[in-house]
C-alpha cells in the first residue's frame, strides 16, 4: 500500500514540474536610421543542448512596411505571428489601406497584453518605416510594454550585443528636451557591418545564437535580404 503512494506522490511531484514553455533561445536586433532601417536574426532553433534546426527563421513582413522579429519560445513566435497577419487583413479591409509601422506596434501590445494571464513566451522587435520615411523599432516585454528607440536586441544573446550597441549608438536621453532624433548616426552600410560584427561575437560565445545570420534591410527602394554565415558547432 505504501509503496503505491509513494508512487502516486512521486508523479504527482513530476506532473508539478511540467511547464507549457520551452526557450528555443536565438537573437534578433533592429536598427533605425534616417531613411532605413535593419532587422537581423539568427536561424539557429535550440532546446537546451540539443540543436533542432539550423534553418529556423526569425523575421516575417507584416505589411510592406514593418518587419517583425521574435525569439524565445519557437511555437509562441509562430502562433503570435500568425494571428498578427490575420489581424492585418482586417485592418486593410476595414480601413481599405495596409496597416503602417506605428500602428502595427500599437496592435501587437495590445495582443501581447491581451494575453498578459498566460503570455506568449516571445520576445518582440517590430521595425519598419514611419509615416515620414524614418527608420522605427519599437522593443518589448512579454506582456506589451514598448518603446520606440533607435536600435534594440533580444534574445539568448541580448547580453552580448546590447553593450556593443550602446557603446556605438546610444543617444542622450530621450527625456532630454528638446527630444534626440529616434535614427542612429550610422549609414545603412555601416549599420550592416555594425551587425554583423555583434552576430559574429556574439555566436563565438552563446551555444544558441549560430549556423546563421539573415538580414532585412528596409528603405524608400523596398526590402532586400543578405546572409552571412556563422559558427555552426
Amino acid at each position: 500500500m505504501f509503496d503505491a503512494r509513494e508512487d502516486a506522490l512521486a508523479g504527482a511531484r513530476q506532473h508539478a514540474n511540467w511547464s507549457p514553455y520551452d526557450n528555443n533561445g536565438g537573437t534578433v536586433l533592429a536598427v533605425a536610421g534616417e531613411s532605413y532601417v535593419i532587422c537581423a536574426g539568427d536561424t539557429r532553433m535550440s532546446s537546451g543542448y540539443n540543436i533542432l534546426t539550423r534553418k529556423f527563421e526569425k523575421i516575417d513582413k507584416m505589411s510592406g512596411k514593418t518587419l517583425m522579429a521574435s525569439a524565445g519560445f519557437a511555437a509562441d513566435a509562430v502562433t503570435l505571428k500568425k494571428t498578427l497577419k490575420a489581424r492585418c487583413k482586417q485592418y486593410e479591409f476595414q480601413n481599405k489601406r495596409e496597416i503602417g509601422c506605428v500602428a502595427f506596434a500599437q496592435m501587437l501590445s495590445n495582443t501581447l497584453y491581451y494575453r498578459r494571464f498566460f503570455p506568449y513566451y516571445a520576445f518582440n522587435i517590430v521595425a519598419g518605416l514611419d509615416a515620414e520615411g524614418k527608420g522605427a523599432v519599437f522593443t518589448y516585454d512579454a506582456v506589451g510594454s514598448y518603446e520606440r528607440t533607435n536600435y534594440s536586441c533580444q534574445g539568448s544573446g541580448q547580453a552580448l550585443i546590447m553593450p556593443v550597441l550602446d557603446n556605438q549608438l546610444k543617444t542622450v536621453s530621450p527625456l532630454v528636451l528638446p527630444a534626440a532624433s529616434s535614427a542612429t548616426p550610422l549609414s545603412e552600410q555601416e549599420a550592416i557591418d555594425l551587425i554583423k560584427d555583434c552576430f559574429a561575437t556574439a555566436a563565438e560565445r552563446d551555444i544558441y545564437t549560430g549556423d546563421s545570420v539573415e538580414l532585412w534591410i528596409m528603405n524608400a527602394e523596398g526590402v532586400r535580404k543578405e546572409e552571412m554565415a556563422l559558427r555552426a558547432d
